[in-house]
Order: C-alpha cells, then sequence, then structure tokens
C-alpha cells in the first residue's frame, strides 16, 4: 500500500510518502505549499499520483483555515484519483513522536489545544508526570511549561512537528474523503465575530 499523507493544521505543514511501512520521503514546509510538496515527494520516489493508493489527512485541531486547506486537497486528491481516506488527529501524531509525548498546539487568542481534544488557557494546562510537552504550543508557552515543571525539547527539535510519517502509521480505517471530519473543538473568528 502507497500511503500519501500530510498535515496541515499547524504553522508547519508535513507530507509523506509511506510505502507498506516505509517512509520513502518526508516535507516540512508551510500549508500553502502541499500540492508543489506533493509532487516534490512523486518525482524524487519516481511515482506518479495514480500510484498512491490510499490517503490519510491531519483532522486537527490546529489553525482552522490549515485544517480546511488539509482536508480540501484530500478530498480532491480522493475524487480525482479514487482513492480512501483516512483522518488522523494532529494531537495523536504529536503523541506518537516518542514516548510520554504530551502534545500542546498553538490554539491563539491565549489558548492551546491539549488531548481531549480541549482549548485551555496555558496556565490551566494539566501535564501529566513525567511527560514531554511537544507541539508549536509547547514552544511558544516554553517559559510557562518549564516553569510549571515540564519537560519541553529545544525549539528546533521534530519533536513539535506533527510529522506526516506518523500520520500514515495511526490510520486504522479508511474510507470516502466526506466521511473524514476536522477536529475544530471551537467556533472559528469568523463565526464568532460575524455569526
Amino acid at each position: 500500500m502507497l500511503i500519501l499523507a500530510f498535515d496541515t493544521a499547524t504553522d508547519v505543514a508535513t507530507s509523506a510518502l509511506v510505502a507498506d511501512g516505509e517512509t520513502l520521503g518526508e516535507r516540512t514546509t508551510r500549508p500553502q505549499s502541499l500540492l508543489a510538496d506533493v509532487a516534490d515527494l512523486l518525482a524524487v520516489a519516481h511515482l506518479v499520483p495514480g500510484d498512491i493508493t490510499a490517503l490519510v489527512v491531519g483532522t486537527g485541531p490546529g489553525s482552522f483555515t490549515g485544517t480546511r486547506i488539509g482536508l480540501a486537497v484530500a478530498r480532491g486528491l480522493a475524487l480525482s484519483l479514487d482513492l480512501p481516506v483516512a483522518g488522523v488527529s494532529t494531537l495523536a501524531a504529536l503523541a506518537a513522536s516518542t514516548e510520554g509525548a504530551f502534545p500542546v498546539i498553538d490554539a491563539r487568542r491565549g489558548e492551546v489545544f491539549v488531548p481531549g481534544p480541549l482549548a485551555v488557557r496555558p496556565e490551566d494546562v494539566v501535564i501529566p508526570s513525567g511527560s514531554i510537552c511537544v507541539g508549536n504550543g509547547a514552544c511558544r508557552y516554553r517559559g510557562l511549561l518549564v516553569g510549571r515543571g515540564a519537560d519541553v525539547p529545544p525549539d528546533d527539535s521534530a519533536l513539535h512537528v506533527p510529522l506526516a510519517a506518523l500520520h500514515a502509521s495511526l490510520a486504522t480505517s479508511f474510507g470516502p474523503a466526506d466521511a473524514v471530519a476536522p477536529v475544530y473543538v471551537r467556533e472559528p473568528d469568523a463565526g464568532r465575530w460575524h455569526g
């Protein structure tokens, strides 16, 4: 099985080609570069879009716009290539990055997304004992989290990135693309101000 996996829910987009559990290539860029990254991954692996047998997309939580980019690309590719799709939580992929990882994603508005999934103020995060806080929220609120006894890897650590290859390894149920739902946790800003 050749899986194309990607996540655009945070400010760093990841994409990967995974064949029978082996990562053929992975890219880390910006959500807006996703399609170019996919084309590059296929070219480097000497493959064409028709070789892909399944898609895995990150479902968030994270940026509303970023999450929608990923889901739109997954739906477009699934429709055009007649592929099954699986959704994997961005929090779950971060949690799979290392033993004891506790994902903390920057939710903006002075909040973070944590397992639950929940949107909470950083000072209200309940950090399990012995956890390693990972994700862009852990970087942004490093001082506060470390002050509360958390271990936070250096900002340039790959542990803070929801790697697409991890999404591929976590996918269990494939089906129609329109069955994959985003995990927003809270109402988008547009809804709050214009609803």
